[in-house]
This record gives C-alpha cells, structure tokens and sequence, in this order.
C-alpha cells in the first residue's frame, strides 16, 4: 500500500461523493456490503491490473483499449506509447474514463482528467521507481517516446464481493 492515510481519507470522500451524486440504478447495484470503501479498493487494487481506457476522438466518438494500470497514493497511474492513438486523444481530449473489473468479484469504476507524468512532477520519480520494480526495467526506456499518466479523478465508485 502506497497511500498515506491523507490520501485514503481524500479518496474515501471523493468515493462518497461519487456515489451520492450517481443514479439511483448505480446506487442499488452498488450498495450494502458490494460498497467497497476506500481502503478495501487500496488493498484490492495492489500491483498490476489491467484498465480498460476510454478516450474520445476529434468527432466525439468513444475508443476504447487497455493499458497496464497501478493504483498509486489514491490514484491510477497508466503508460501507452506516444504513437497510439489514445495518446493523441489525451493529449487533446484529456478528459477519459477507465474501469478495472474482475468478474463479478470487483470492479473500480473512474472518471476524470489524464495528466502526462514529467519529470519536473512530484510523483513522477516514485511513479518511475514502482514501475521499474514490477516490470524489471525502467519504462522510459521501453522506447523513444513512451508516456506514464496519473489519472486525476472527479469520480469514482468501486464494487466488491470480498469477502
């Protein structure tokens, strides 16, 4: 677990926010003992998992595809090379959605706004240095021009049957 308390205490609220303001369908569906709360999604979401992304092109039309996602201090953090097409989108369009399911046993829910990771960013050095310890090498040099994004989200809720 890489959260400070602040942060679970931040994603905690960001979490209840999320599902109070989200359709009455939502909240039935995700509700009870399903409700995961934010500690409950830091430990489930520990190491690699793979994100289905969603982006938006120039003509407003979805695209979907997957990236390797990290759950780190509240958040997700995700690479694609600077060649892909949700690069671009990003890059323009930096408002996405991305979801991590697994079955019916869990799934995180989230939307908001993807900020490329610079080296001049506070996370970026931890960032690098998590990726680097679970892949075996460090990414920026996985090509000439690979891009790690954290998501910073407005939205987020997160289902479970963990028990």
């Amino acid at each position: 677990m890489n959260e400070t308390h602040e942060e679970i205490e931040a994603l905690d609220r960001l979490m209840a926010a999320s599902h109070s303001r989200s359709t009455p369908h939502l909240r039935e569906i995700v509700s009870g003992d399903k409700r995961l709360s934010a500690e409950q999604v830091v430990d489930l979401m520990t190491g690699m998992k793979v994100l289905s992304l969603a982006t938006v092109t120039a003509g407003g039309e979805p695209r979907i595809s997957a990236v390797d996602g990290h759950f780190l201090h509240g958040s997700w953090t995700f690479g694609t090379d600077g060649r892909a097409a949700k690069a671009r989108h990003i890059a323009a369009r930096p408002a996405v959605s991305v979801a991590h399911v697994d079955g019916e046993r869990v799934g995180v829910f989230a939307h908001g706004h993807a900020r490329q990771l610079q080296p001049e960013h506070d996370d970026y050095a931890e960032t690098i240095e998590h990726w680097t310890a679970h892949y075996g090498s460090d990414p920026t040099t996985w090509g000439a021009d690979v891009r790690l994004y954290r998501l910073e989200p407005t939205w987020l809720v997160a289902y479970g049957d963990v028990t």
